[in-house]
């Protein structure tokens, strides 16, 4: 097993760890203590892959979530990129409130927009590129900041308000905005 293998391995066991605590009790209940003991490593271990619990935590978003969502072709797959995320907060509901509890609105917030901007942006570009045309960088940012910001509230809104959710109305609906997006941004840069 190479290096860069046993790092991955130390990760993910950590991680498991972290995500079975959370099941149980909040993020801020949860100490680096109780997971290497859980893991049987030391805490040098843990403080080498690891800031602290939250960066663990992030990590483990990451590599479940952005990572995945990242392999996608948003443009031709974007519906089931969709569907993969809202089936990745409804499979881990316990995680992510767990961690808005703890954390807050902001932070999962801020969260989210640090990872979906490369993501989000790319879409626009890429849409710009196949469509032939080419919008000033300040549109391209409002548009991107937008939708990332629609993007966050309805995860949020999923995780919070499972009561009042309707995935497939979601995916329909943000599948037919999504279709728009061309056409929009042929009309930004129309009126440019």
């Amino acid at each position: 097993m190479t290096h860069q293998e046993a790092n991955l391995k130390t990760k993910e066991m950590l991680s498991a760890s972290l995500k079975k605590f959370m099941n149980k009790k909040p993020l801020s209940k949860i100490t680096v203590s109780k997971i290497i003991l859980d893991c049987n490593v030391n805490r040098k271990t843990f403080y080498y892959h690891f800031e602290d619990i939250y960066a663990l935590l992030k990590w483990t978003l990451d590599q479940e979530a952005v990572e995945v969502l990242k392999q996608f072709d948003l443009l031709v797959d974007y519906e089931d990129a969709l569907r993969f995320v809202l089936n990745y907060v409804d499979n881990n509901a316990h995680i992510l409130n767990c961690a808005y509890d703890s954390t807050g609105i902001e932070q999962l917030k801020r969260f989210f927009h640090n990872n979906f901007q490369e993501i989000i942006r790319n879409l626009i570009i890429e849409t710009e590129r196949q469509n032939a045309i080419d919008i000033d960088s300040k549109s391209r940012e409002l548009i991107c900041d937008f939708l990332i910001e629609g993007t966050i509230g309805l995860l949020v809104n999923d995780i919070k308000n499972k009561e009042h959710y309707d995935k497939e109305y979601t995916i329909k609906n943000v599948c037919a905005l999504i279709k728009t997006l061309p056409e929009f941004l042929i009309r930004i840069s129309e009126s440019e």
